[in-house]
């Protein structure tokens, strides 16, 4: 089971800002714990938890599913199963 990635990169850096990696075991049970932001950014790009909670299960569903780039605050938020 692919654990979900939550990146936060802001003013342009290579390196993230925050990371929060959910082990896909617990996926389920952590997803009431997503930052607020986070979960915002996925349901504003037409992402449901519950399928990305089933996609962690499909070991061929690995990578990027989204990069959200927030321009105004100059933050780029990637989300992916690893």
């Amino acid at each position: 089971m692919a654990h979900l990635k939550i990146r936060v990169f802001k003013n342009g850096e290579a390196t993230p800002a925050t990371t929060v990696t959910i082990p896909g075991g617990i996926l389920k049970l952590a997803s009431k714990f997503i930052p607020r932001k986070a979960s915002q950014a996925l349901q504003e790009q037409g992402m449901d938890l519950d399928e990305l909670i089933r996609l962690s299960d499909n070991p061929e569903a690995i990578g990027t599913l989204v990069e959200i780039e927030d321009h105004r605050q100059n933050e780029k938020v990637v989300i992916g199963l690893e």
